[in-house]
């Protein structure tokens, strides 16, 4: 796994980025993009012609810290400690992740770790708190699996502007609807396949002119960079084939939005803890615990994997979101689904599904919020509630308390209150970062206080 950066580089590193771009060069790279997302959960970027990548890993790209307080429509706010004019940062980009990019020719990838001035990890890079976590629990024996399912609505380039017109018209899951868009799904399963991307799926989705692609798991660090880069591809070839896509978890309002389902597993000693244990459907002790941290955690986490506005669009009820804070085995309305697997590959395969999360969501913010749910759970020992079975909305209030079930927040506002009085999320994000997620999201609900769901889904129709 990549290693903080250093000024100067590591040793052999910068040698390293000079074989490298001359390789680039001769396949017709010309530039490389320099990615990062920030707090709104909005990829941003930088690039720097291919022979500047030595440089680039050595001493960094410049940067402002004020992206940490920007907002989906690029205006600024500020927190106690981040937002001003004052200050830079350097972009070193991460050598192992670099990709050629298959639907932008002449142009490769690299996700970034962001460092201050002094050689120092910025208190607020999302990125390197992820590796932090991950790098803590493997040193107790502990690793994880991620991947982010990737839900998008494809629509045609040719509409009046800033509007939606589905690009198919098939009905969901249909052959008719991968026949309409047969040639752009085919270019997506050969771009992503070029660039090292394992796709597990991609099929037509529920909504209109909906798709989705799901992709193999890998570390989580790895996971979050695969996200970015499966969007980015997606969004490139969309453009070349006339079409135009939104990843929003609300693209027209009071329809099915866009979910960004996480898969999550959780290895002790290289072996999966959510199967061949003696507890409900093969988890051990620890997948319980583990469960169980990610159920009581959901609720504060709520600013973070459902980050817009626009997310609380899709959070409804009996529309696959999962809205109630529980957990069933296969139940796709319970926020925490446990997958078991096939018969026969369940201690490769079996996993959770966090259903609540969008993406909105900055993936390095989300992963880090639920693996540190989990990690919680299991520190404390938490006991797994009951299993849930079907719809919880037909479970009055008393029935909801029966089984210990929680709505999670019904809007931004209730949801940074949530955040803000955790004790799990001041722990896992820091003073800093906690204080630019809640000053992102409050500015987010000043921007659209009043507004109309129609006209909240427009606005951020085409930011994500």
């Amino acid at each position: 796994m990549f290693d903080d950066p250093v000024p100067g580089g590591r040793p052999g590193e910068v040698e390293h980025a000079t074989r490298q771009a001359e390789e680039l060069a001769a396949r017709g790279v010309h530039g490389v993009v320099l990615s990062w997302v920030d707090t709104a959960g909005v990829n941003r970027v930088k690039a720097v012609p291919v022979g500047g990548l030595a440089s680039a890993v050595a001493w960094g790209v410049g940067m402002s810290p004020v992206f940490d307080t920007f907002l989906a429509d690029d205006s600024l706010t500020s927190s106690e400690h981040l937002g001003g004019p004052d200050g830079d940062l350097r972009l070193v980009p991460d050598l192992y992740r670099l990709t050629v990019l298959a639907a932008q020719p002449g142009w490769a990838w690299a996700p970034v770790d962001r460092m201050t001035q002094d050689g120092a990890p910025w208190v607020a890079c999302s990125r390197s708190l992820l590796r932090r976590l991950v790098r803590r629990a493997a040193a107790e024996g502990v690793t994880y699996r991620a991947a982010i399912e990737i839900e998008f609505a494809l629509g045609r380039g040719d509409a009046p502007p800033g509007e939606f017109v589905p690009a198919c018209d098939g009905p969901a899951y249909g052959m008719t609807r991968l026949v309409e868009q047969s040639d752009f799904c085919a270019a997506v399963l050969s771009a992503l396949a070029s660039q090292g991307v394992d796709v597990d799926q991609i099929h037509p989705e529920y909504a209109a002119g909906q798709y989705e692609i799901s992709v193999g798991a890998l570390d989580p660090v790895a996971a979050a960079d695969r996200s970015v880069l499966v969007r980015a591809t997606v969004r490139a070839l969309a453009q070349r084939h006339g079409l135009r896509v939104s990843f929003s978890p609300a693209v027209v309002a009071g329809g099915v939005g866009n979910g960004g389902h996480v898969h999550l597993s959780s290895w002790l000693g290289g072996v999966n803890v959510h199967a061949g244990g003696s507890g409900p459907y093969g988890m051990t002790a620890a997948a319980e615990s583990f469960v169980a941290g990610l159920v009581a955690g959901l609720p504060p986490l709520a600013a973070v994997t459902a980050p817009s506005p626009a997310s609380y669009l899709r959070w409804q009820p009996s529309h696959w979101a999962g809205v109630f804070a529980c957990w069933g085995h296969e139940t796709r309305e319970t926020a925490v689904r446990v997958v078991t697997g096939m018969v026969g590959s369940r201690n490769r395969a079996a996993n959770v599904e966090v259903k609540c999360a969008d993406l909105a969501a900055n993936p390095y913010l989300l992963l880090a919020g639920l693996i540190g749910a989990g990690r919680d759970g299991v520190a404390s020992g938490a006991a797994l509630g009951p299993e849930v079975t079907g719809d919880p909305v037909r479970f009055d209030d008393a029935g909801l308390a029966e089984h210990g079930v929680r709505r999670l927040p019904s809007g931004l506002a209730e949801a940074v209150r949530e955040f803000e009085t955790s004790p799990l999320t001041k722990a896992l994000y820091g003073e800093v970062l906690a204080g630019a997620i809640i000053a992102v999201r409050r500015a987010e609900l000043a921007r659209t206080a009043g507004w109309s769901p129609e006209r909240v889904a427009e606005a951020y129709r085409w930011v994500y």
